[in-house]
């Protein structure tokens, strides 16, 4: 259990500092800004009314595994988002940086960046939430797996798996790294 003290010292201590990373891992599974300060905001109501059952062992973990949850329901209860059309802003992206002048290692970066996104965005949200926890937020195995509540080896097997998916999407748009390594 948390250390004695009001629900809101022990909000304050175990879950504000850790605003900034739910923040970054909602920005990455919903794809939206607003969408992630809402899912962060739903995430943080969660954990304020349930302190009581928090143990004081890895906030981040447990905020995470919250915030997992939320979007989850929140995944649910809406349609997919079928007008984004990820293929047309890579298209636009290209031909704006190519318009401008700029030398073509740099039209390259923002061309790989953007098949890079669309290829995490492709991955399914069992994937997609190993790499945005493990590779984007740097959690290690263990705290990842409690995050998800899977066992470490699913999450070494996701991640191997999402990161196979991601290399075939570069592959087979024939996007070359920045710096020019392929």
């Amino acid at each position: 259990m948390a250390e004695v003290g009001t629900r809101g010292d022990t909000f304050a201590r175990y879950v504000l500092p850790e605003t900034d990373v739910l923040y970054r891992v909602a920005r990455t599974l919903t794809g939206q800004p607003a969408d992630a300060e809402d899912l962060v905001q739903e995430t943080l109501l969660r954990a304020y009314r349930s302190m009581d059952r928090f143990d004081g062992e890895h906030p981040r973990a447990w905020l995470l595994t919250i915030l997992r949850n939320a979007e989850h329901n929140r995944h649910r209860r809406r349609r997919p988002h079928l007008l984004d059309d990820p293929d047309q802003a890579l298209d636009t992206l290209c031909d704006h940086h190519a318009d401008d002048g700029n030398p073509e290692h740099l039209v390259v970066d923002q061309c790989f960046a953007a098949e890079v996104e669309d290829a995490f965005n492709a991955l399914p949200d069992k994937y997609r939430q190993v790499i945005a926890i493990v590779d984007v937020e740097g959690l290690g195995y263990a705290d990842a797996a409690e995050a998800l509540n899977i066992p470490v080896g699913t999450v070494m097997s996701r991640l191997h798996r999402a990161r196979t998916r991601i290399r075939r999407h570069l592959t087979t748009a024939a996007v070359t790294t920045p710096g020019g390594v392929s």
